[in-house]
């Protein structure tokens, strides 16, 4: 485990907090940007992908659901992976109001040359760690959720940035 530079240690257990809560953002915009450059994806989108890729088509509600995401965020997320040629969408041969979604050749590509997600890296460091220390962790991660007044903002297990109109109505920065 890397230790802190000295200047932090002299630090209010507060600033501490709030400098590894900076170094979390940075992580995950640093990947974010990183997967956009390599990829033009964002996480989400490149999550939509994999899931889609583990199956031969699905409904647009069953991605939102795997992937954690709101119906309208997999719908505008489906909208601009479509425009790409990355996913296709199709009515339902018996039930014309269905709407199946597929992966694309093109998208499988894509998938292939995109790099591993923060999480994926995470879930698996973060598995390995003993169940009373993951539950340490999430529960201090819960706190500080609420320590920030921001229990109310909705979140996938998609490490993503995300832009700032994303906050709900009254949160400031």
């Amino acid at each position: 485990m890397n230790t802190p530079p000295a200047s932090e240690s002299s630090s209010s257990p507060a600033d501490q907090a709030l400098i590894s809560l900076r170094r979390i953002v940075k992580a995950v915009d640093a990947q974010s940007r990183a997967l956009a450059r390599d990829t033009s994806l964002t996480p989400s989108q490149l999550m939509v992908l994999k899931e889609l890729a583990g199956a031969e088509s699905a409904q647009p509600g069953e991605l939102a659901r795997r992937a954690g995401l709101k119906q309208a965020t997999i719908s505008i997320l489906l909208d601009r992976l479509q425009e790409r040629g990355l996913v296709q969408r199709a009515r339902g041969e018996t039930d014309r109001r269905t709407v199946r979604v597929q992966i694309t050749q093109d998208g499988r590509q894509t998938l292939a040359a995109a790099p591993d997600l923060l999480q994926v890296d995470f879930g698996a460091k973060f598995e390995k760690l003993p169940e009373w220390e993951q539950a340490y962790i999430n529960a201090a991660l819960t706190r500080l959720v609420a320590l920030l007044g921001a229990v109310s903002i909705d979140a996938s297990p998609v490490l993503d940035v995300g832009l700032l109109t994303d906050l709900p109505s009254g949160t400031t920065d």
